[in-house]
């Protein structure tokens, strides 16, 4: 089933992504066509891998299983969007390709893969079983905290049904009984039958053949009912061969469930083993790597290059496949873009210093001008210093 699945995408990519671009189409109906061919094809392939990844035990094929479904599931959702966008409707009409296909309206129904319920099994459980103490908990509070109470109304009208339906099952009796008495009545005085052999034969043939009619008439009804969906269909005992295939389904799932953990366990012992066994003659040779490249840098260049950074990758681009003619142009481009940082500090330096030195020339100005307006004749100004203390003086403490 896998490489029948794997054949048929292989052969509907190629249909779908030719080589050479088919020219582009203008007609609606026919670009539908195709979409709607190129999505029950697919969803044909989708069936195929999703009983192939449930029925699969071995954890490496399961993972790559799934990320082709995954893949095969992303791009239904695509094709539907398209022909969603194509038409404006949801709802779309494929029998002539279903014709052409040879498929049935049954294939157009989508199954939801049976892995999405297994794989949250645990939480959908954990949900219910979170929800059940709640709803209990509530439960116990509300029938501590208020006792039952029942209005006047509602205890009346219980009283009134019960006593009603205490009267109709006395007068239904008293009815049986006097049915009964009629029957024995007549009975007595019913006279003897007139009818010969044959008739009463014919008579009962009649009754028994529209008895038998009826019967058939409503167990044809009851099928056709099912098969056409509009009622369920009537749980019969399984048989012998259904009983065997799902005794081996629930050994499969727990097969890959074994699987799953072992391969999980391996992962983490191989890794453990890995790093304990090789990962110093590891550790050592990646060294001797990073050496050997500062070394062949600095014989290219003349000197040792800066380390990398955590931006642009730490040691691993140091791994990068570069030749030292590629560092050294890396290096001389470094260099640039600091020097033009330096050079673009040093002129905002200089602005700001010839900035300071106009703003302390005003200021002296200032100073100067209010000395020989406001000062009479000997007042004694307050030198710089003295009136920023002052100044500082009057300022309140929580500023």
């Amino acid at each position: 089933m896998w490489a029948a699945a794997h054949g048929a995408l292989e052969d509907l990519l190629l249909d779908e992504f030719p080589a050479t671009a088919p020219r582009p189409q203008k007609d609606a109906f026919q670009i539908f066509q195709g979409l709607a061919t190129f999505y029950l094809k697919y969803l044909r392939i989708f069936r195929s891998l999703e009983a192939v990844y449930d029925q699969l035990v071995h954890p490496q094929k399961r993972r790559v299983v799934r990320h082709v479904l995954d893949g095969v599931m992303g791009r239904l959702l695509e094709l539907r969007n398209e022909m969603v966008e194509l038409e404006m409707s949801e709802f779309h009409y494929f029998d002539d390709v279903l014709q052409d296909l040879k498929m049935t309206p049954e294939d157009l129904e989508i199954p939801i893969p049976r892995y999405f319920l297994r794989e949250k099994m645990h939480v959908l459980k954990e949900r219910q079983r979170m929800l059940a103490h709640i709803l209990a908990k509530g439960v116990e509070h509300n029938s501590m905290n208020s006792p039952f109470t029942m209005h006047l109304e509602e205890a009346v009208r219980i009283l009134q049904v019960c006593e009603r339906a205490r009267q109709g099952r006395l007068r239904a009796q008293f009815m049986k009984e006097i049915r009964q008495a009629e029957r024995e009545g007549l009975g007595k005085r019913r006279p003897p039958s007139a009818l010969n052999p044959e008739q009463a034969a014919t008579r009962i043939q009649k009754v028994w053949r529209g008895h038998s009619q009826r019967k058939r008439t409503k167990r044809e009804r009851l099928e056709e009912m099912i098969f056409l969906g509009m009622l369920p269909a009537e749980s019969s005992k399984p048989s012998a061969a259904h009983l065997r295939a799902q005794r081996v389904e629930a050994h499969r799932q727990l097969v890959q469930e074994q699987n799953e953990s072992e391969y999980q366990q391996a992962l983490l012992s191989v890794k453990k083993s890995v790093q304990v066994a090789e990962g110093p003659d590891i550790r050592e040779t990646l060294q001797e790597q990073i050496r050997q490249w500062f070394l062949e840098c600095r014989d290219a260049t003349g000197k040792f290059p800066d380390f990398p950074s955590t931006e642009d990758g730490g040691s691993a681009s140091i791994f990068a496949e570069k030749t030292p003619e590629q560092v050294a142009a890396e290096l001389a481009a470094k260099e640039e873009e600091k020097e033009k940082r330096r050079k673009s500090k040093g002129k905002k330096d200089k602005k700001g210093g010839k900035d300071g030195k106009e703003k302390k020339k005003d200021k002296r100005g200032k100073s100067k001008g209010k000395k020989g307006k406001g000062e009479p004749e000997g007042f004694c100004g307050f030198t710089e210093a003295g009136q920023e203390q002052s100044q500082q003086e009057k300022v309140p403490l929580g500023v």
